[in-house]
């Protein structure tokens, strides 16, 4: 297996190689993936130009219009009643897919993309006895939704995805949900009060499923990696971990998640929702432009294609 994995990875890289020597010009799809592709291929002769085209969304296609006129308006109360009806309409495919009710004043975080080692989506559980407590606590109560697809040969992928549902059986607050296509995508960015982001940093080269969460009043927690580097402000619009220094860089992610969950996140939800609800509007705002499809489209032309 390592030596197959070795020679397909070789693979990979000389055709990655051979493609910046023949192009003119080529793009990473965040400023992070931009510096850590120079930083790759940069000891190599003859290649491109590495520039950045960083990743967006069409918020045409995303964006509720109910939650934008409050965007725009700066209707907090019309953003927060708007919130719960689509956290209820999300809580129907909770209740069709496992039979559980979950409840829209409690907060709902939720993990969802394609499901891939680098990713984690198994981060939270890898402390079980932690992880019990956290979705125990009745003081601050939390219910959490995973999403998504693992390619169909990656072995050790589809087994987190089967972990998780094993896991869900235990707690009624936790719900695992497949059928990850665009429908069901927009009922999670709709109906999620967080949106949480684990990959290994540097190991994502852009990420846009936080984009959209964004623009729907959704709060990105986020290790800081993609494109929340350019967009991530620690409460201000959204939650960051900080990044993880020397070895074990899973349980230094695990342990500041849990703890800016803890700490920070629910108690500022169930208490000061004030300020939970300007984060959320400072992020619906900051998301705006610079992450739509226009601006990506233009620069394409402009910076790529032209």
């Amino acid at each position: 297996m390592v030596q197959k994995l070795t020679k397909q990875t070789g693979s990979v890289f000389n055709h990655s190689l051979a493609a910046l020597r023949l192009s003119r010009k080529a793009n990473g799809v965040s400023r992070l993936h931009g510096e850590v592709a120079r930083k790759m291929w940069g000891d190599h002769k003859d290649i491109c130009e590495i520039t950045t085209i960083t990743n967006s969304q069409n918020k045409a296609y995303w964006v509720d219009p109910v939650l934008e006129e409050g965007r725009q308006n700066k209707n907090l109360p019309q953003i927060t009643s708007r919130k719960k009806d689509l956290k209820q309409e999300l809580f129907k495919t909770v209740a069709n897919q496992c039979g559980k009710l979950f409840d829209p004043d409690v907060l709902t975080i939720v993990w969802a993309r394609r499901f891939a080692g680098y990713k984690r989506a198994d981060l939270l559980i890898e402390n079980t006895e932690r992880f019990a407590n956290f979705m125990r606590n009745s003081k601050y109560p939390v219910q959490i939704i995973w999403a998504g697809k693992p390619y169909p040969k990656d072995d050790e992928a589809i087994q987190t995805f089967n972990r998780l549902h094993y896991l869900s059986h235990y707690f009624d607050n936790m719900a695992v949900l497949n059928g990850y296509e665009l429908a069901l995508s927009k009922l999670l960015k709709d109906g999620s009060d967080v949106w949480l982001n684990t990959p290994v940093v540097t190991r994502e080269a852009s990420g846009t499923s936080g984009m959209t969460a964004a623009m729907n009043a959704s709060i990105n927690c986020s290790t800081f990696d993609g494109w929340i580097c350019e967009f991530g402000r620690d409460e201000e619009n959204s939650f960051l971990i900080p990044i993880a220094e020397g070895e074990e860089v899973d349980q230094q992610d695990r342990d500041s998640l849990f703890s800016m969950l803890e700490n920070k996140i629910l108690p500022m939800y169930y208490e000061k929702p004030k300020k939970w609800q300007q984060i959320m509007l400072t992020s619906m705002n900051d998301v705006g432009e610079y992450f739509d499809s226009d601006r990506m489209a233009r620069e394409y032309y402009e910076k790529l294609y032209n």
